[in-house]
């Protein structure tokens, strides 16, 4: 792979950019600035999603800078969103997406996930809870979640639709159903959680991998007092010495190189503009396995919810959470 090929193809035959902009936790009144000074250093590729509250602002942006005389053709961006757990029964699935269109003022989108495996209550409260604080789940097999995300794709609404934080048991549940095959499965991976078993798996069943959280989400609210600090990460640093770049930008390039899509998050242009700059160098093998076998299984994101005074993965109660599994 030439260091300058910056997209994957899918199995649609659409092109994804390596690199998108990722807006969770890009608060609003910062996101639209982002968005538009992306497109304007030259991003292709914005990663949104319903449960970030922030898509009617993007679609400002959108607005804004997309069109034939703006900065960016529709036709050459590619956006991505994603289906919120309070959406999985199958009529609520289409009413969701069109929400989301009509937020992000567009009439198609490139790609279309499913958050997560297991489902929340239905409703539009997007995080409803007992009074115990633990959350309130519904039972909807995803299965039957993702036969109505393909009716989206038959009436034109998505281009293609994909699977975000499902194990590989579980992606395997769904290719057993599809008619339409998820082309994505986007993931937490960074070089301490470096995925490599469930990559493996995807690319074997035609799915390209996103990568979020890329650099460890050093801005999360559920912090250990004692985690790695993957920016700190000294063979990383000796990297950045060698190639005059930035430890991101040598976890960007990791991830590009070995063909899974990165989508950092971020509000400051002069880091949006630099985590694009990954395409004029090359990692040697040696290095992309060094980097590879940092490897920890770290993961850094896991929604915590306080019960009884006692911090508590938010979810792990659903017989569909999907971290219980190895990968």
């Amino acid at each position: 792979m030439s260091a300058a090929c910056d997209f994957v193809a899918l199995h649609t035959g659409q092109k994804m950019p390596l690199i998108g902009l990722g807006t969770w936790k890009s608060e609003r009144g910062q996101v639209k600035e982002a968005v538009k000074y992306a497109l304007s250093v030259g991003y292709h590729h914005i990663d949104c999603a319903a449960a970030y509250s922030n898509e009617t602002e993007i679609g400002e942006a959108f607005q804004e800078c997309l069109g034939p005389n703006k900065v960016i053709k529709r036709e050459d961006l590619f956006v991505t969103s994603k289906l919120w757990n309070t959406k999985h029964h199958p009529e609520d699935v289409e009413p969701a997406l069109r929400k989301t269109l009509e937020d992000l003022k567009l009439n198609y989108l490139d790609l279309y996930l499913m958050h997560w495996p297991h489902a929340f209550e239905r409703g539009d409260n997007l995080f409803p809870k007992n009074p115990d604080n633990t959350m309130r789940y519904d039972y909807t097999d995803y299965k039957d979640t993702w036969k109505a995300m393909e009716k989206l794709v038959v009436k034109g609404l998505v281009k293609a639709i994909g699977l975000s934080n499902f194990n590989s048991r579980q992606i395997d549940d769904i290719l057993s159903v599809a008619t339409v095959k998820p082309a994505v499965l986007q993931v937490e991976c960074h070089p301490y959680l470096a995925q490599n078993e469930l990559i493996a798996h995807c690319q074997k069943r035609g799915l390209v991998v996103t990568a979020y959280s890329p650099l460890g989400s050093p801005d999360r609210m559920w912090k250990h007092p004692d985690e790695p600090v993957l920016l700190e990460e000294p063979g990383i640093k000796k990297l950045a010495e060698k190639y005059s770049k930035s430890p991101a930008q040598i976890i960007l390039r990791w991830q590009v190189q070995r063909k899974v899509v990165a989508i950092p998050k971020s509000v400051t242009p002069a880091r949006i503009q630099q985590n694009l700059q990954v395409f004029d160098f090359s990692l040697t093998e040696e290095e992309m396995s060094h980097i590879g076998s940092l490897n920890k299984n770290w993961r850094y994101i896991v929604p915590m919810i306080t019960v009884d005074g006692k911090l508590v993965a938010r979810d792990a109660g659903h017989p569909h959470y999907p971290f219980n599994d190895p990968y």
